[in-house]
């Protein structure tokens, strides 16, 4: 692969927390949010940038948390690495609105939102930073980030559980490429032209869930078994994962802590 684009979607609708900030920004560890869990992930894949999809009325708060970049944990660490700021590898994080005159706001369309702007972004650019893939991180599905490692140059990620992965509507990471991306807006089509459903539901944000709109996915992935995984989408789930002898903790601030990239023109910007 020559441009991996990591897509984190939050755009969608609230949750049962009734929290006064995103529902992204719950706590799953001490001083660690479910949003930087999954930018974590995403550095650990390898992406070369990271597209995080919420509307402007959350973008302040959650960019507040992350900055404008990651560090990636791979180059970080590797001995010829240390010591060298040179040497390591700043992925950037960007921040796309879902457009006012989209008519679902779920977490399915804000995935092939986030790939739709990250490709066409990268063509404007140079043909060099156009994604040939997508790796997709969900907040609200907890467990290790760092266990995506060893995978980061396969060509194909899927991530299971139980026997479970997106296709059955978990919040599991995977991987496509742009022939998928085309096949899920054709289920999306599909699900919207029914004329055996009711009028209501075929415009129903709650129709276009993850399953429906990701059950034609052709697995030819390398499946990842993960040890252990947490639906944390609900309060009740969130009590389950915290009480539970399951933890992660926030990795080092030389990978994630709050950076912003200098203004141009500017030196030594905060």
């Amino acid at each position: 692969m020559s441009h991996l684009a990591g897509v984190i979607p939050l755009a969608a609708k609230p949750l049962d927390f009734n929290f006064p900030w995103h529902d992204s920004l719950i706590p799953i560890g001490r001083d660690y949010l479910a949003v930087e869990r999954s930018v974590v992930e995403c550095a650990y894949m390898g992406c070369d940038t990271i597209w995080v999809v919420c509307n402007d009325d959350i973008q302040p708060l959650v960019r507040h948390r992350l900055g404008d970049y990651v560090q990636d944990p791979v180059n970080l660490y590797r001995k010829h690495f240390l010591g060298s700021k040179q040497l390591r590898k700043e992925i950037p994080i960007f921040y796309v609105p879902l457009h006012p005159k989209d008519k679902w706001n779920c977490l399915a369309w804000s995935i092939l939102h986030g790939a739709n702007t990250a490709y066409f972004v990268g063509k404007k650019i140079s043909k060099w930073t156009i994604p040939d893939t997508f790796y997709v991180s969900f907040p609200y599905g907890v467990y290790p980030p760092e266990i995506v490692r060893p995978y980061r140059q396969k060509e194909n990620v899927m991530l299971s559980f139980e026997g479970k992965t997106i296709k059955d509507g978990e919040y599991l990471g995977f991987m496509f490429k742009e022939g998928d991306y085309k096949n899920f807006r054709n289920n999306v089509k599909s699900l919207k032209v029914d004329k055996n459903l009711p009028l209501q539901e075929r415009w129903s944000d709650d129709f276009f869930t993850l399953d429906k709109i990701f059950k034609s996915f052709i697995v030819d992935s390398t499946m990842v078994d993960l040890p252990w995984y947490n639906n944390v989408d609900s309060w009740e789930g969130l009590r389950e994962y915290l009480s539970s002898e399951e933890s992660i903790e926030r990795p080092s601030k030389d990978i994630l802590c709050y950076h912003e990239f200098n203004p141009v023109g500017e030196e030594n910007a905060e």
